[in-house]
């Protein structure tokens, strides 16, 4: 990042700092400053909130050329259950455990911006980051798989959604919960359905590989970018629980309509 430094060069600027004054002199400085900072603890507080802004810019920076180097993966995976026109301008790609708290808080208001939003592709990458813990993550994700694969896009949004209604997270979804939604709503999977691991896991296994490059550690998260013509001006990642004005926000600016 381009800037100016007082004082031009830092060894001359040290060397000004330290040949200006007398130790004493110094000493006495570094006591007001101490006091000051003793006497008036938010500019400390108000430097370090701006340093870890500093910090989550540069990371999301590093985040949106991942996401640009990996379009394909993110956009043309006929594997990954997405709602919206495929010809869509603009896609919003979302990482998520199904034992994910904040997914869960989270389901009903991206579904709001899903129903506003028609002419926007939504894509779900299923990223069980609690699956050692919890195996039901995974078991959830597979079957959400299965459901894409047998019932399509309004079947998984069913699913989908069904399954973050039930309130279970954390730990308290099982196995169970997954058979009953699957039987309520009528959906009927292949031998076996969810249990058979080949086909699905594999393709989740490819979304936590992708979640990975993009240097994700946690759900939910957002890529919102353009299908065509994807750049670090119309491309965002936005790691963590958003609200639905941000999300719509990012839609605009990936489809160039951001005021």
């Amino acid at each position: 990042m381009a800037m100016c430094f007082l004082g031009g060069h830092p060894a001359l600027a040290a060397k000004s700092k330290t040949d200006d004054f007398t130790p004493e002199q110094v000493a006495a400085i570094g006591k007001i400053a101490g006091e000051y900072v003793a006497s008036h603890p938010q500019v400390l507080l108000a430097a370090n909130q701006r340093l870890q802004d500093e910090r989550r810019q540069a990371q999301r920076r590093v985040m949106v050329q991942a996401a640009l180097g990996h379009q394909k993966a993110l956009l043309r995976n006929a594997d990954t259950p997405a709602l919206g026109p495929q010809t869509a301008k603009v896609a919003v790609i979302e990482f998520f455990d199904y034992q994910c708290i904040y997914c869960a808080k989270m389901a009903p208001l991206v579904d709001d911006v899903v129903t506003a939003n028609p002419s926007v592709r939504f894509i779900f990458k299923a990223f069980p980051i609690f699956a050692s813990r919890w195996p039901a993550s995974q078991a959830a994700a597979a079957a959400g798989q299965a459901v894409w694969a047998s019932k399509g896009a309004e079947g998984y949004r069913a699913y989908h959604n069904g399954l973050f209604a039930t309130g279970k997270n954390e730990g308290n979804l099982a196995t169970a919960d997954i058979d009953q939604l699957l039987a309520v709503q009528g959906i009927v999977l292949d031998a076996q359905g969810h249990r058979t691991p080949d086909t699905y896991l594999a393709q989740i296994a490819a979304n936590i590989q992708l979640g990975q490059a993009l240097g994700l550690s946690g759900t939910p998260a957002f890529v919102v970018m353009p299908q065509e013509g994807a750049n670090v001006d119309n491309t965002l990642v936005l790691p963590g629980a958003v609200s639905a004005s941000q999300l719509q926000a990012a839609i605009e600016l990936a489809g160039g309509k951001a005021k």
